[in-house]
């Protein structure tokens, strides 16, 4: 019998639609297009950098909510942590956790230059441990770290969200790979179980947005 191998699901949406969405937000702004060049110059995993589309979208979020406290996992670059950051009022304060401190000379000469260290913690750690020493609970929490530790992050991020507060995980499709079945590597497998968690959770209200590769937005009842 033959066996098809079923191909990846990526782009979502037929590539001349998302090229079009892609195309039809608001204009960014100079500060996120020169870091995002900036990450392309001076990082080997450029494309982990959040797109302007995720970024509108998630200053969207910023905007609606109010969000006095973020919590963020995964800085990379600092991208979305600047969305974050410049979306926000003055008083709120962005807690962000990123494995490598490599990194920290790049961040926190990009967070000074524009003007929004202060609103900035910035933490360094595995994830998984530094979360229990934050002693705040937060408005928003924002997920993109490594995807195996993502059903690990979960009982955490629930238990540091507010009442009315708002969870979202990117990468959550894993360019569509969650949907096949001949897909069952360890990250693949994670996602699947966060997928599963979240969405049964009677805790909270979710659903999944094909955008990029797949963002859940979640809300603490």
């Amino acid at each position: 019998m033959e066996n098809k191998q079923e191909k990846q699901i990526h782009p979502f949406i037929d590539k001349r639609v998302e090229d079009y969405c892609a195309n039809h937000h608001s204009n960014h702004s100079e500060i996120l297009q020169e870091l995002d060049r900036q990450t392309h110059l001076k990082f080997v995993k450029p494309h982990m950098v959040s797109s302007a589309w995720q970024g509108e979208f998630l200053m969207l979020i910023c905007k609606m909510l109010k969000p006095k406290r973020i919590l963020e996992i995964g800085t990379f670059s600092g991208y979305a942590t600047t969305c974050f950051a410049l979306a926000t009022d003055d008083d709120c304060k962005i807690d962000t956790i990123e494995a490598l401190r490599e990194y920290e000379p790049f961040l926190v000469k990009n967070f000074t230059a524009n003007k929004v260290i202060d609103k900035i913690n910035l933490h360094f750690g595995q994830g998984l441990e530094v979360i229990p020493t934050l002693k705040n609970k937060y408005d928003l929490i924002f997920l993109d770290a490594e995807k195996i530790h993502y059903p690990n992050y979960y009982p955490l991020l629930v238990e540091k969200l507010n009442k009315g507060g708002i969870l979202i995980a990117d990468n959550i499709l894993w360019y569509g790979k969650v949907a096949l079945d001949n897909c069952n590597d360890n990250d693949t497998q994670a996602i699947r179980l966060f997928n599963d968690l979240i969405s049964q959770d009677e805790r909270m209200e979710s659903l999944i947005i094909p955008i990029r590769d797949g963002l859940v937005v979640s809300r603490r009842r």
